[in-house]
């Protein structure tokens, strides 16, 4: 590539790569401090997986959300009235567009532009771009790389996978386009994550036979909990701040206990029962799943051994004859235009990459990454507070963290690289609010207590003090949580109660 031009753009101008909830949340909060976006785009169109027509998008026709719509949005854009409880694919791109719309991002647009190099330059970070033939040299000051993670799919090494004779062959979930394709035929679905059981799901309704596949059965949560969005309960400050007074043992017993009150184990519906707490086995989430096993529409199975020919052999000794195998076997982090001194830097591999928490390296002023950690949970209200943190940062609201504080966050990412690499929502959540100084304190706020310790972590909470105050924030937080029944009164039940006292014992609270 032998660009045209070399340009040095002005201090104010900031570099975000990708157009999807990630990049448009971080275009928004740099204009929010005075900051002018410039925002690469590969595809024709904004909305990162939410764009179908993305060759990189992994959503398929009838897709809905597995988060509620209070809790895929942003704080200062709800969705349309009459948005159901769980927004369609179509609706979220929608609502991405009128975010953008609203916050005058579209100006700072550059849609069909690949990003094929950013390098360290002497006075900042060179972009090398391609758009219509168009290649430019651009050195800016600071960049957001905001590309999410979703976007190389993570294909297990499996013997004789490559000569799989089916009739309608090997695909990864992401290519996924509906089940008219396997009506009447037989399936074997690999995975048990989120898409992986919801695909299984949506087949079983037509195929003739469908199998599921994982290496460990996780527990399994539905969607609605007695009426109430999952991510409402599950998720919540005070679940992320009992994580940082008792021990990691008591906790996930705690967890575990929770979610068998509210969903069962999977081997009462016929699936294979978990190995452990929910912290060792996992969790994972499929309104249908466990269902269509108790119906008999979804068989599971231990984990792959061999494929030979159109026949699967499973780790029990069972096998079976299938016409096409998926697999919801997850993503890898794939940044290939990372110079090779960027990504040494990071320690970048499939799966993660050593920064402080997870956004900044001492050794790499004026760069961030933004949103690529395999969160569990709603991910917009994430993206909006770490969004926040680094506008805060790069706009002069707060210093940048101290090389000390990044380089013990560094230290304590490599620390964590060989457990679990899913970062919990909640704790996420309370640690980039805390970084942005826009975790708002308990004790101002006691009108509020039990919708802020038990309620959802919705974007809107954490609007009420710091920064970017908004004067409507307690209403709304109240209305939230008060939503599809849940917190409806102040009255703490006396297991939140008992949760309360607890946390009220330690008052040096940590979510990390």
């Amino acid at each position: 590539m032998s660009p045209q031009t070399h340009t040095k753009l002005p201090e104010n101008k900031v570099a975000v790569i990708g157009a999807g909830p990630a990049g448009l949340v971080a275009a928004r909060w740099l204009i929010g401090r005075g900051l002018e976006p410039v925002i690469f785009e590969g595809s024709f169109r904004l909305g990162g997986q939410w764009n179908s027509a993305s060759a990189t998008s992994a959503t398929w026709p009838g897709m809905r959300t597995n988060t509620s719509r209070i809790m895929t949005a942003f704080s200062d854009l709800d969705h349309t009235q009459g948005t159901a409880t769980y927004p369609t694919q179509e609706e979220m791109l929608d609502y991405l567009e009128r975010y953008a719309f609203a916050f005058g991002l579209l100006p700072h647009l550059r849609l069909k532009t690949e990003v094929e190099r950013l390098e360290r330059a002497p006075d900042g970070w060179l972009i090398l771009s391609t758009s219509d033939s168009e290649h430019r040299a651009e050195t800016f000051s600071r960049v957001i790389v905001a590309t999410g993670r979703q976007n190389r799919p993570d294909v297990p090494e499996i013997p004789g996978l490559a000569s799989f004779a089916g009739s309608l062959g090997v695909a990864h979930t992401a290519q996924y386009n509906g089940p008219e394709r396997y009506r009447g035929r037989k399936v074997l679905v690999a995975g048990c994550s989120i898409s992986a059981l919801e695909i299984a799901s949506d087949i079983a309704h037509g195929a003739a036979q469908v199998i599921s596949t994982h290496r460990r059965q996780r527990y399994i949560l539905p969607k609605l909990i007695a009426g109430v969005p999952t991510d409402h309960v599950m998720f919540n400050r005070a679940a992320a701040l009992v994580e940082g007074v008792l021990p990691p043992d008591i906790v996930a017993e705690g967890l575990t206990a929770k979610v068998l009150k509210v969903a069962g184990s999977p081997d009462q519906f016929g699936a294979r029962k978990p190995i452990g707490n929910a912290f060792a086995a996992g969790i994972s989430q499929s309104q249908g799943f466990l269902p269509a096993v108790a119906e008999g529409r979804i068989d599971v199975r231990p984990w792959i051994e061999r494929v030979d020919g159109s026949t699967v052999w499973f780790r029990d000794g069972t096998s079976a004859n299938v016409d096409a195998i998926l697999l919801g076997t997850g993503y890898r982090l794939s940044l290939p235009w990372l110079s090779e001194d960027i990504a040494r830097t990071i320690r970048l591999d499939s799966y993660g990459a050593d920064l402080h928490d997870h956004t900044f390296h001492p050794d790499l002023p004026g760069l961030a990454f933004l949103g690529l950690f395999d969160l569990v949970g709603p991910v917009l209200p994430v993206l909006e507070l770490q969004a926040r943190w680094i506008s805060h940062c790069f706009g002069g609201v707060q210093p940048l963290p101290s090389r000390a504080a990044m380089l013990a966050g560094v230290e304590r990412s490599q620390a964590i690289r060989s457990g679990p690499i899913s970062l919990p929502m909640h704790v996420a959540a309370l640690t980039f609010a805390r970084n942005a100084g826009v975790e708002p304190d308990l004790t101002i706020w006691p009108d509020l207590e039990r919708a802020l310790l038990f309620g959802p972590l919705s974007p809107i909470s954490f609007r009420l003090q710091g920064p970017d105050a908004l004067p409507h924030a307690a209403k709304k937080v109240a209305k939230f949580a008060a939503a599809f029944g849940a917190i409806s009164t102040e009255d703490f039940t006396p297991e939140e109660e008992g949760v309360r006292q607890l946390l009220k014992l330690h008052p040096v609270q940590s979510a990390a």
